[in-house]
């Protein structure tokens, strides 16, 4: 018996989406929900505002489903293009600035007090760094960093070569060396 691999899995599933099996959508939902609420949570650090913005990402997507076009790209890809120019208009709405906080804290219970207060405040020089870098710098670093992206998922979700992708990482990070080279020394 011959194994289907999972994007033959994934297009399938689009295919029967597009035609208005709920089913077969609210399977790709399950399959990306995990990965496209983190990636907005790091963005706006906020639970109930992630878990909005969510949904409204599977809404839009159900709705514009008929419009994905496959690019060799994982569907999430889409769907967090999607989630980007949410979060976008989230924070043109509120007029504030975006914020990457995360609840990383070592799962250790013997993690003192002193130790979390550290590592939360390690979090929020890194996100002000991160927020001091150009829009598409943030977007490379969370993706490739926080999401997990590979460099051919990035080039594809912004539309430029690998390589690209490579020199905007390369510089965002030269940047995040100097912003808090100096905040620190």
């Amino acid at each position: 018996m011959e194994q289907i691999e999972p994007a033959e899995i994934e297009a399938l599933l689009i295919e029967q989406a597009a035609k208005g099996d709920a089913q077969s959508f609210a399977r790709l939902y399950d399959l990306n929900v995990d990965r496209v609420y983190r990636h907005i949570f790091y963005r706006v650090s906020d639970i109930g505002v992630a878990e909005d913005l969510t949904q409204e990402v599977f809404l839009k997507g159900w709705q514009a489903l008929h419009r994905y076009k496959r690019t060799g790209s994982p569907f999430v890809a889409w769907l967090l293009t999607i989630a980007h120019n949410l979060v976008i208009d989230h924070y043109r709405a509120r007029k504030r600035e975006t914020s990457l906080e995360a609840s990383i804290l070592p799962s250790d219970s013997a993690t003192t007090p002193q130790q979390i207060a550290e590592v939360r405040w390690e979090q929020r020089e890194l996100e002000r760094a991160i927020m001091q870098l150009r829009p598409e710098q943030q977007l490379v670093i969370v993706l490739r960093f926080i999401d997990g992206f590979e460099y051919s998922e990035i080039a594809a979700l912004l539309r430029k070569s690998e390589g690209a992708v490579r020199v905007i990482q390369h510089r965002a990070l030269k940047e995040l060396r100097r912003i808090l080279g100096k905040e620190i020394g």
